[in-house]
């Protein structure tokens, strides 16, 4: 089927686009993402489309959220080691940084936690 389109004083044939089939692959793509979602959040396409993008920007900042609270639980393990032996978390991570010894946050709270004899060792050589 052809159609008549007018353009800037031509006219042009075109054809007639059907798009029900890409529109509702789409829309389904949508909706099996909103699967779950309470009320028409998973049944009504606007409503779905709102709640997935919301979803996505709120996965997004959860993952920056993880990285930022798994740092705090690490010094806190560690600064719970450290109060037993008499020493700062300040001027332990100065002595550290002082003394070129490379090791993170996450391994020494591992260190703290499960192997308490390998972290007296490293606070003794940040020390010296």
């Amino acid at each position: 089927m052809l159609r008549e389109v007018r353009f800037a004083s031509t006219t042009y044939l075109t054809m007639r686009v059907k798009g029900g089939i890409v529109t509702r692959q789409r829309h389904n793509k949508i909706l099996k993402l909103a699967k779950g979602y309470r009320m028409t959040r998973s049944k009504l396409i606007n409503n779905a489309h709102e709640a997935v993008l919301h979803a996505g920007e709120y996965a997004f900042a959860g993952r920056k959220l993880r990285k930022r609270n798994f740092r705090t639980l690490w010094i806190v393990r560690i600064n719970a080691s450290l109060k037993k032996l008499d020493v700062s978390y300040r001027d332990f991570i100065h002595m550290l940084k002082r003394n070129n010894i490379a090791i993170d946050r996450k391994i020494l709270a591992k260190f703290a936690a499960e192997h308490p004899n390998i972290f007296e060792k490293i606070v003794a050589e940040a020390q010296k």
